[in-house]
């Protein structure tokens, strides 16, 4: 099949890597950056990779990686694949849930993958919105009313990408009961888990007919190790799983297994310098969105890496953020999330120049206000 432009990563991949890439970076949905050299400075454990073997890794992970990650969701080591990011996790999902006719219920907006990987396997979408008057944050209902009998499963994301929302663990745990009862799993998409900016959240990991994904990218901001991983209860599903992962990658790098070991078991510094660094890019942001009223409006993220603030008279924002982008500050266009009056914004990079950035924002917001659609 012919699979539709990824406008996110087109994005990206136009300003972010290129030779005079914008100086303040608000448009990753990846925590601070980490180095190698950080990494092993890191007080639990040694990192030692000079050691290394490179051979093939188990399909379903190196065993110290499966219990490190566990430990971050607090469930039993078996239940745990390791993938090749959270996209071949997702991949695998579909995959194994594909069949004649076969449907996913789907969050929108989400993350523009999940559509495009589902259909890429044959599988019919069934969106449930995700609305500004709700606060981003569906009902059960809502996503129950979204299933039908051809639905082979249903996927939540919390927090949320690129809203910020968060489902509430009672929640989730109401809906993955209502479900079982029609014959649908629930995958709940954790990869920001646990950063919350209100009440702890816990994993929805061991929860009876919950599948879930998570990876080492966004909460724990090691994106290029391109590490996920699967937790499913389901001993025979978790068995079709790692063959469906031995026929897509084989296995993993042994080098990017002892690394993200390393990280998980030191998960608590990384994941405390997210919160701190997230913390204070939402202050700042509280204070443009409070001068920016009447231009921009928003729903203040509960969770996770990202805001979605909307231009209130239903322009496109991607003039804004190319103006913005030739300014030196690169956020994210709505167009990418199918909402071309939104823009998604990132809390999670680390900058000792976001005050910088949030004065360019000023100024072009400014700009916005009193003139014609940039």
């Amino acid at each position: 099949m012919d699979l539709p432009p990824f406008l996110l990563d087109q994005w990206l991949a136009k300003y972010e890597f290129r030779a005079a890439a914008p100086r303040y970076n608000l448009a990753s949905s990846t925590g601070p950056a980490w180095t190698l050299s950080m990494l092993q400075a890191l007080p639990n454990g040694t990192l030692d990779l000079a050691n290394v073997p490179l051979g093939y890794a188990p399909p379903d992970g190196d065993r110290a990686l499966r219990e490190a990650i566990a430990r971050h969701h607090e469930v039993d080591p078996d239940w745990v694949v390791v993938t090749t990011g959270a996209s071949e996790a997702l991949s695998i999902l579909f995959c194994l849930a594909a069949r004649d006719g076969a449907e996913v219920v789907l969050p929108s907006p989400g993350y523009p993958a999940f559509a495009a990987l589902a259909q890429s396997w044959g599988l019919g979408v069934n969106a449930y919105r995700l609305r500004r008057e709700r606060g981003f944050s569906p009902t059960v209902r809502d996503i129950l009313d979204a299933t039908g009998p051809r639905s082979a499963l249903a996927l939540i994301n919390t927090p949320h990408n690129p809203t910020g929302a968060v489902f509430p663990l009672a929640s989730v745990r109401e809906l993955a009961g209502a479900l079982r009862e029609r014959r649908i799993p629930l995958v709940v998409d954790e990869v920001y888990h646990p950063l919350t900016f209100g009440d702890p959240q816990g994993s929805a990991a061991g929860t009876d007919n919950v599948i879930v994904i998570g990876d080492m990218s966004k909460a724990l901001s090691l994106a290029g190790l391109r590490i996920g991983w699967i937790i499913d209860a389901n001993a025979e599903r978790r068995a079709r799983i790692v063959d469906a992962r031995s026929y897509f990658t084989v296995s993993g790098s042994p080098i990017g297994e002892a690394i993200a070991t390393h990280a998980l078991n030191n998960a608590e510094a990384i994941l405390a310098r997210l919160a701190s660094v997230a913390s204070a890019n939402l202050s700042v942001l509280d204070g443009l969105m409070a001068e920016a009223a009447g231009v921009l409006a928003w729903v203040r993220p509960q969770g996770g890496t990202t805001a979605y603030p909307w231009f209130v008279d239903g322009r496109d924002g991607r003039p804004f953020c190319e103006h913005l982008a030739e300014a030196g500050v690169l956020i994210v266009p709505g167009d990418c999330f199918g909402a071309p009056e939104h823009v998604r914004i990132s809390l999670g990079a680390l900058s000792s120049g976001i005050e910088i950035a949030a004065r360019i924002l000023r100024r072009a917001l400014l700009e916005a206000r009193v003139s014609e659609p940039i």
